[in-house]
């Protein structure tokens, strides 16, 4: 994804959001020690970890909700502390849980917003009427926020967020509690801002196929420090977890393999036989050539990398240490 588009309101480079060293503490808590983030304009950037590890602090921060008690923060060109009105103008923020109003209708929810932008009233109607069409709420437009399903009362909270027309977005858990349909069609929403719109979305998440689908890049957040980050990919490269796994006709061709490899893992019940690997083609052959030495012969197999979950467990909470 190109990062070449400069904000207008920022230094040039193409970076929404410029983090160094910041850190928090709540009490003799750490929160955060020291965490450094470079995001660039117009891509999705994720920020992993468990429960408690600052992942909701660092948007607070970033937000101008909380001040840090050290480092600097620069978000759209604007530093977080000295210029928060300005941070403040460029941003907008959907929580873990959802701001409507169940009292109003969907439409006075986001003719409400446009009067906390500041919009003219004309301007404003303009943009709820977009949002509503663009979000598929037209129908409901009318109807109260309390007779909504969860899906939709997401789709509104970050309609929402969009009448200020903001250049970076702060997506704190935003599809928790969603069904797996709602889940798609938030992830085909956010898609579609950064593509459309060139929006930076900042995205907290527990979900790791929802950063494995949607971020460009990923950072790991553990213990108030950033434990690792990089593309999807470029994280699972850095845990072992991958297999080859081989699948046999009969339990005779299934041994005789499973005695050729020495960290083999034969299931005699589902003749299948399961070695760890780095997946690399070099692997593959060797496991191949050893196969056809022995004269075995292997009915099908797959080959399967590490993925975030390997990756989360390995550099969070026990499996780090």
């Amino acid at each position: 994804m190109t990062t070449t588009t400069a904000l207008a309101t920022g230094t040039g480079t193409g970076t929404a959001i410029e983090v160094r060293g910041l850190t928090k503490s709540y009490g003799d808590k750490a929160v955060l020690r020291g965490i450094d983030l470079t995001i660039p304009v117009g891509s999705v950037f994720a920020l992993l970890g468990p429960n408690g590890a600052g992942k909701t602090t660092t948007v607070e921060i970033l937000s101008t909700l909380i001040p840090a008690d050290g480092g600097s923060a620069r978000v759209a060109g604007y530093d977080v502390v000295r210029e928060a009105d300005g941070v403040r103008r460029t941003i907008g923020v959907t929580g873990q849980f959802s701001a409507v109003d169940n009292l109003l209708t969907a439409e006075e929810n986001l003719l409400l917003m446009a009067d906390l932008n500041h919009l003219r009233r004309r301007e404003g109607r303009r943009r709820a009427e977009d949002l509503l069409r663009r979000f598929e709420l037209t129908e409901a437009a009318g109807k109260p926020v309390s007779t909504f399903s969860g899906g939709m009362r997401r789709k509104l909270d970050l309609a929402m967020t969009l009448v200020g027309d903001p250049k970076v977005i702060f997506l704190d858990e935003p599809t928790t509690g969603l069904d797996p349909r709602s889940r798609r069609t938030m992830w085909e929403m956010i898609r579609a801002l950064v593509a459309d719109h060139g929006v930076t979305i900042f995205l907290t998440t527990q979900y790791l196929d929802e950063a494995d689908e949607l971020a460009d890049r990923i950072a790991v957040l553990d213990g108030g420090r950033i434990v690792a980050e990089g593309t999807a990919e470029e994280l699972k490269r850095i845990v072992p977890g991958g297999h080859i796994k081989l699948q046999f006709a009969d339990e005779a061709q299934l041994r005789t393999a499973a005695g050729l490899f020495e960290y083999a893992k034969a299931n005699v019940e589902a003749l299948r036989l399961d070695i760890p690997g780095d997946n690399s083609v070099l692997t593959v052959k060797t496991v191949l050539d050893a196969l056809d030495n022995a004269s075995v012969r292997a009915e099908s197999m797959v080959v399967e990398t590490a993925d975030l979950d390997d990756v989360f467990l390995t550099l969070t909470g026990e499996g780090s240490r």
